[in-house]
């Protein structure tokens, strides 16, 4: 039985959780942002050694400009909460994604955890913060090319990745019971298991930890062999 090493979540269905509620979409980040600190605890807490939460992507940018304003603020004022918790837990955090369109408050904040967590030796906890699969494959390209090599290949594109020392995820995940990746990690996918589950993002917690791990103890997982 393989353990569930790297889990990566995408974390689905914010918005509609606060209008079953007739509340503002805002709320409903809010709520997942609190979701999303108890999971990374729980998952923490239950010996997986990396865990990537796919917070915004590069086609979130064409969302109302008052609601991309709204996450971004959120992100600013829960991280300094998230990262009192990650420090007790001995997390290590790193942000993925693209850099030069985020905010300056919240990129300083990124850096800076990642800056005081940088020696911590517990869970890898990976930001996906402005990413996309596609974008990331195109930047891996770019750096390949520009450090000279003359033949591309899978595990080549692999080393130029954002985090290369991050292994490739054993499990996706996705809340709210859509069943499509949405371009997450397409390029480290490639053997990952998927699994799909219904209950939106705000209301995951510590038993949907468990529940993934006993879900992924039951696959049999043979990577093209028999």
């Amino acid at each position: 039985m393989d353990r569930l090493m790297h889990l990566a979540l995408i974390m689905d269905g914010n918005g509609r959780w606060a209008q079953m509620r007739s509340l503002p979409r805002t709320a409903g980040h809010s709520e997942g942002a609190k979701a999303a600190v108890k999971v990374t605890l729980a998952a923490s807490r239950r010996g997986i050694r990396y865990l990537t939460l796919f917070c915004f992507s590069t086609e979130n940018w064409k969302r109302p400009k008052m609601e991309i304003d709204s996450i971004m603020g959120l992100f600013s004022e829960e991280f300094d909460t998230m990262l009192s918790e990650i420090m007790k837990e001995d997390i290590k955090v790193v942000h993925l994604g693209r850099r030069d369109r985020l905010p300056y408050p919240l990129l300083s904040k990124l850096d800076k955890a990642a800056e005081m967590t940088k020696d911590n030796k517990g869970m890898t906890l990976q930001l996906a913060i402005d990413y996309g699969g596609e974008d990331e494959i195109e930047r891996c390209v770019r750096r390949a090319i520009q450090a000279g090599n003359k033949e591309i290949s899978y595990n080549t594109l692999l080393s130029y990745v954002d985090n290369p020392a991050i292994p490739s995820p054993d499990y996706i995940c996705r809340s709210s019971g859509e069943k499509r990746l949405s371009g997450f990690l397409l390029l480290q996918s490639s053997y990952a298991e998927i699994g799909f589950y219904d209950k939106l993002w705000p209301d995951w917690n510590e038993s949907m930890i468990d529940a993934i791990i006993e879900d992924f103890n039951k696959r049999n997982r043979r990577f093209g062999g028999i």
